[in-house]
């Protein structure tokens, strides 16, 4: 079986291609590549499988290092459209999810940009375990505490805070992640606002761990921030691996996720 080692921002991913019919791995052997010390390693394991909808190209699978599946991943759909796009020879894809259909172009600067859609506030679309506003979770304490819900495919738990570097995220980012509130875990976001325009995000992933970057995060955290009254509706999210442009369009309530792809190299798997 050959993979496809592959980045964005830092959040890498093995790419399978199984388009050819070939079964998906257990989630057990997902678990064994994506290990860094005895796998090829990765954030994510990306299946790219057959497609289901004849407007699409393929169907992503999206699976976190521990083998369970995810339902949106930002930075994995920029890399499969840049590969796709390149396999095609055109400037636009179409790519399937569980999340929905997500259009993926070429920008003239090289960058791929990607549709994530439209995100979700209902305390049963995050889900939460109780009805509460999404506005104003009402967890945690001092400095970190009372997050932003939304919902953009996956779910996301947005907490802002006045200095991101001084967060340990690895300390508090599990807590969260399996707070009783969340029923199905939830990511961690932990942004600084240094303008209505440019926001800093360090993120704690759901079943993955602490990140370089987080497309779906930075998307939550755009959308968490203009909620809030923090920014506007088109910035810069800077995060560890570098910097996404996230536009939220008034027009149609989708969200434009705009950054780097890049393919790192090729194997095959004994």
């Amino acid at each position: 079986m050959r993979f496809i080692k592959m980045h964005g921002l830092g959040n890498d991913f093995v790419v399978l291609d199984l388009r050819d019919g070939t079964p998906p791995p257990a989630p057990a052997k997902i678990a064994e590549i994506a290990n860094r010390k005895t796998g090829i390693g990765c954030d994510q394991a990306i299946l790219l499988l057959p497609k289901r909808n004849p407007e699409a190209a393929l169907f992503m699978q999206i699976h976190n290092q521990d083998g369970s599946e995810a339902e949106a991943c930002g930075n994995a759909t920029r890399c499969v459209g840049f590969l796709i796009m390149n396999e095609i020879k055109k400037d636009m894809v179409v790519i399937e999810t569980v999340a929905g259909l997500l259009p993926c172009w070429k920008e003239p600067d090289g960058r791929i940009t990607a549709d994530m859609g439209e995100p979700k506030f209902g305390w049963k679309d995050i889900p939460l375990s109780e009805e509460r506003d999404t506005l104003n979770l009402k967890i945690g304490e001092g400095k970190i505490k009372d997050p932003v819900g939304v919902n953009v495919g996956n779910p996301h738990a947005v907490f802002f805070v006045d200095d991101v570097a001084g967060v340990d995220v690895a300390g508090v980012g599990p807590g969260f992640e399996s707070h009783k509130l969340f029923p199905r875990k939830i990511n961690v976001e932990f942004v600084e606002v240094k303008s209505p325009t440019e926001l800093r995000m360090r993120v704690w992933e759901r079943n993955a761990g602490e990140t370089h970057a987080c497309g779906s995060g930075a998307c939550a955290t755009l959308v968490a921030a203009v909620r809030r009254g923090l920014a506007e509706r088109k910035a810069d999210v800077v995060l560890d691996g570098g910097t996404l442009s996230i536009h939220w369009r008034e027009s149609d309530n989708r969200i434009l996720m705009t950054g780097a792809a890049a393919h790192v190299f090729e194997g095959k798997l004994s």
